[in-house]
């Protein structure tokens, strides 16, 4: 394992009598997007305080790049921190100064930089982020998915390593939480820098982040992959999932992943049928029944993002699932978003003829109808005028109770083929 870029070992806060921190462990490593989690007053800020230098531990220490910070000169301290940018909670741009001089400001404030080299940078910056239609407006004038890339393209403009991002998507609706997500995996694989998010609201992080990390009752209790949390068993879980799991018919229509993976349990062992109060009566399965996998992929969501913005990316992805939802669920199909650009259908109780057929039934309803909706609802939110292809692919695979999910799913996914296409511009 490679030596962590960050890594706390021990480290304690106290204010006053309360311990805010105790015993904390954890690693954060260069080049990926980490997410530290947890409930709203549990101690994130002052771990993020604590990163940039702003609170000293009590007691244990803090490493950059496998040297105690303790032990560092203060020039070592002082290149460390310079290598950190932060992008504030509710975006925190000057009001008073326009796009340009916002993105502008730490250059004229931390360098000595002449202003045609300050001018070059700006520009570079506005370019990338897509802003070039905003240099002189105000703050005031710019739309939520605007501000936020004028915020990033502050915290970029001076070529950080690290970007902190305290709350990124605090009283943001669903599609726009994602758009924001969305955004920063974006520029992180643009920019190659170590995303470091923390969030009391607990965000998309099975599609952006690397690693996870749970702060609880002031430690750390969790810290792997976005995957190794779905079966992490701790009360974290049942205090703290709670906020995913109400965003359930929110963001897509669709189950969260983790109750997807439960309800598939319960499926696998039970059988469903009709009942007059709640439509659903759980019974006993029939042992060897059998079950049908269907993923929709929408292709190259990247080149949607890229002409149409984030916003309108994932109004195309909630759509989708909207309709996916509508179409299987009254057939008793339960689905997820599985990853960014990609929703997966569970059929229970049916074998691979059927699915077939209903898939079928499906494409021509979808051909029709249904990628007219996407765009409808997309355009909505698009931001430029400019074409894109809406291209989607589905596959569908069978298998049995005793078969990993997982192994399903990658043969649909084998077996995908495009079922629907559209290509319009922004604006038609």
């Amino acid at each position: 394992m490679d030596i962590p870029l960050i890594e706390f070992k021990n480290v304690t806060k106290r204010f006053g009598t309360k311990t805010v921190l105790q015993r904390v462990n954890l690693q954060i490593y260069e080049g990926q997007i980490t997410t530290i989690i947890g409930l709203s007053g549990s101690g994130k800020s002052v771990m993020l305080k604590h990163i940039i230098g702003l609170i000293q531990p009590d007691e244990g220490a803090i490493y950059f790049r496998g040297k105690p910070i303790a032990e560092m000169k203060k020039t070592e301290i002082a290149a460390a921190f310079a290598q950190i940018s932060y992008m504030f909670q509710g975006n925190a741009l000057f009001d008073s100064l326009t796009v340009y001089d916002n993105i502008a400001l730490p250059l004229r404030e931390t360098t000595n930089l002449k202003k045609a080299e300050i001018d070059r940078r700006v520009m570079n910056r506005i370019e990338q982020t897509e802003l070039s239609e905003a240099i002189y407006k105000y703050p005031s004038e710019l739309s939520g998915g605007m501000q936020k890339r004028a915020a990033l393209a502050r915290a970029l403009i001076t070529d950080p390593q690290i970007v902190l991002f305290d709350e990124p998507t605090t009283g943001q609706d669903p599609v726009r939480k994602n758009a924001i997500l969305g955004m920063i995996a974006q520029y992180q694989k643009k920019f190659n820098f170590t995303a470091i998010l923390v969030s009391h609201e607990i965000p998309d992080v099975y599609f952006i982040s690397n690693r996870v990390l749970a702060l609880y009752d002031r430690q750390i209790v969790f810290q792997g992959t976005p995957e190794e949390l779905e079966n992490f068993d701790h009360p974290f879980m049942d205090e703290v999932i709670s906020s995913l799991e109400s965003l359930q018919k929110e963001l897509t229509g669709l189950y969260s992943k983790r109750q997807f993976k439960v309800l598939n349990h319960v499926q696998l062992e039970h059988r469903r049928k009709p009942n007059k109060v709640s439509h659903v009566q759980i019974e006993r399965r029939k042992s060897g029944e059998s079950y049908c996998v269907v993923v929709f992929t929408l292709s190259d969501l990247d080149a949607i993002i890229s002409n149409l913005g984030y916003d309108a990316a994932q109004e195309a992805i909630h759509s989708m699932g909207v309709y996916i939802d509508k179409n299987f669920g009254t057939i008793g199909g339960f689905s997820m978003r599985h990853k960014s650009n990609e929703i997966i259908t569970v059929l229970p109780f049916s074998n691979l003829e059927e699915a077939e057929n209903i898939l079928k039934n499906f494409v021509n309803d979808f051909q029709e109808q249904g990628l007219r909706d996407i765009w409808t609802e997309t355009q909505n939110q698009a931001s430029a005028d400019k074409c894109v292809d809406f291209v989607i692919r589905a596959g569908v695979a069978q298998g049995q109770p005793i078969d990993e999910i997982d192994s399903i799913i990658q043969s649909a996914k084998s077996r995908q083929t495009e079922i629907g296409r559209l290509h319009c511009a922004a604006g038609e």
